[in-house]
């Protein structure tokens, strides 16, 4: 959480710390504010693999960025978000965490969740 003189916001994932998945199930992977972001939709979702930098994957709560494949979808508006990864492969095994924008301050990197392979 970022606190600054405007007040505090936190975000939080619900449930557990670690996710597993056979190759091609569905993982779903939700993350929570503690008041709406800006514009009920400036949200973002990051995944990291070891020994990388974050690559950011949904930006304005559903959008890809380029590239993204589509198995990846954002979902979710106001404090309530998804991200949701269908058909899951093998170079999907990643840390995933979300990044809330509250106008005119950031709360970034809240727990996050690994996704383990079978």
């Amino acid at each position: 959480a970022h606190k600054t003189m405007k007040g505090q916001y936190t975000v939080t994932q619900p449930g557990p710390g670690a996710v597993s998945s056979a190759v091609g199930g569905t993982v779903s992977i939700k993350c929570r504010t503690s008041q709406d972001v800006y514009n009920n939709n400036f949200l973002a979702w990051y995944q990291q693999k070891d020994g990388e930098s974050p690559k950011r994957l949904i930006y304005y709560a559903s959008t890809r960025e380029s590239g993204i494949p589509a198995r990846f979808t954002g979902s979710g508006s106001n404090s309530d978000f998804t991200l949701t990864i269908s058909g899951v492969q093998a170079e999907d095994a990643a840390v995933y965490y979300c990044q809330s924008y509250h106008y005119p301050n950031i709360v970034q990197k809240p727990p996050s969740v690994r996704l383990n392979r079978n």
